[in-house]
This record gives C-alpha cells, sequence and structure tokens, in this order.
C-alpha cells in the first residue's frame, strides 16, 4: 500500500509532467514554424450550412510576393473570392493549425491518469498473483498435512 499511495502519485506526476514539457516543445516549434494568412477561394463551396466542410481550392500570396494555391476544408456555402484563414508552414505548403496549449495540458493530464490507472492496476495485480501463489502453497502444505492426519481422525468413527 505504501507503494500505492507514495508511488503511484509520483510516478503519474512525473509521466504528466513529462508529457506536458514535451507537448509545448511541440507547441512552441509548430507556433514558430506555422503562421496564418488569409486566402481567396478560386471556386464556390457547394452545400448547405448543416453539412460538413468540404475541401476546396483557395489562393494567397507569401510574404515574399509569391501566389501560391492549395486546397483545404471550408464551411459549405461560401462563394467565390471569400476570404478563410489558413495555416502554413516555413516552405509556403498548407499544413494543419500549430497545436494549442490546452491540447498540451490535457495530453498532460490524460497521460498522467493513465499512469496512475497503469500503476494502480498493476499493484493490484501483482497483489493477486503473489495471493495466489501463497494460497497454492498453503493448500499444497494443507493437503501434505491432511495425508497425515485424515487416517488417525477417521480410525476413531470405525467401530
Amino acid at each position: 500500500m505504501f507503494v500505492l499511495f507514495l508511488g503511484m502519485p509520483a510516478a503519474a506526476l512525473g509521466a504528466g509532467l513529462t508529457a506536458y514539457e514535451s507537448s509545448m516543445r511541440a507547441v512552441q516549434t509548430q507556433s514558430a514554424q506555422r503562421r496564418e494568412v488569409t486566402a481567396r477561394l478560386t471556386s464556390d463551396v457547394k452545400g448547405g450550412a448543416e453539412d460538413a466542410k468540404r475541401q476546396a481550392p483557395v489562393r494567397w500570396t507569401d510574404g515574399d510576393g509569391t501566389v501560391r494555391t492549395g486546397t483545404t476544408l471550408v464551411e459549405p456555402g461560401k462563394p467565390k473570392g471569400a476570404t478563410v484563414q489558413v495555416w502554413v508552414g516555413r516552405d509556403g505548403t498548407l499544413t494543419e493549425p500549430p497545436m494549442s496549449t490546452l491540447n498540451a495540458k490535457a495530453t498532460g493530464w490524460l497521460l498522467g491518469g493513465m499512469v496512475a490507472a497503469g500503476v494502480t492496476a498493476s499493484l493490484f495485480a501483482a497483489r493477486n498473483g503473489v495471493r495466489r501463489v501463497l494460497d497454492r502453497r498453503r493448500y499444497a502444505q494443507w493437503e501434505a498435512e491432511w495425508v497425515l492426519v485424515e487416517p488417525l481422525w477417521s480410525a476413531r468413527f470405525r467401530r
């Protein structure tokens, strides 16, 4: 129980903080490598407001004046020429938005919780395994003793 009450929180905290710090490095790296730009739709996006986002071609001008094109997910019903915000990488290609700090926090909490559950489950599994081994040993000893004692006890009922 000592390991459960001291080891589990330490392991969970350590794993959660490590995951959070790693995720925060990813947030910082992605934020430095990606930027948001305004692009224009090059065609109408068909569909109603209740439909899911659809792939649509867009065009934008890079920081150095280069006109680039690509496809991104856009809400349906937008007309050609409408502006949309897109994320581009250093090479100017479309990419996903950078990870948010909320994602980093959630990753830390999730991993910490998973480690806590894993440590707890491992300790209970080890406890049950040791108990089974000890029970088998005790049952074997009991059986060996019963083999010696039972003939003496059963003889008194043979009158």
